[in-house]
């Protein structure tokens, strides 16, 4: 199948948790069929790394009622890093509504992101579900490559 997909990132002040300091993206991708008015996927939430210590977290909710924090580590200089997370951790989670729980328990995330040297960025993501009555896990599985199409404006702090 193809798709369309927009993916915004804007830049987020600093958040601060005691010692801890993470910078951060927030997101918004939508996905849908091309000459489709109807949305396949909407995902919103946030990408944060400390360089104190290297973690890579991504946040992340879709309106049908499931939420997940995946994460990976990453250094200063990376061009590939690869966060993920697991149903039974309640660090890296997912955590899911009922339905979904039921009829398309996902029991792992896990999404490797590319920084390309022409400026776009790829990423390959498998999310292993257990369809209700299904004989073995589902690897839903995406990828794409993005280009930027627009500077963004700065986040709060700088502009002030």
């Amino acid at each position: 199948m193809l798709f369309t997909q927009r993916s915004r990132v804007q830049p987020i002040d600093a958040q601060t948790d005691g010692p801890q300091l993470y910078y951060g993206l927030r997101s918004h991708t939508c996905i849908v069929e091309p000459d489709d008015v109807e949305t396949f996927q909407d995902q919103v939430g946030y990408w944060l790394w400390e360089p104190a210590t290297g973690p890579l977290l991504q946040t992340l909710a879709i309106p049908r009622g499931q939420i997940a924090m995946a994460i990976g580590r990453a250094s200063p200089d990376a061009k590939t890093f690869e966060p993920s997370a697991q149903r039974t951790s309640l660090m890296n989670g997912i955590c899911s509504n009922p339905f979904l729980e039921y009829a398309f328990e996902t029991t792992e995330y896990r999404i490797r992101i590319t920084i390309n040297v022409d400026g776009t960025w790829s990423y390959e993501q498998d999310t292993i579900l257990l369809v209700h009555g299904g004989p073995e896990p589902f690897h839903h599985t995406d990828r794409n490559t993005l280009r930027k199409i627009r500077e963004q404006s700065p986040n709060p702090t700088a502009r002030a």
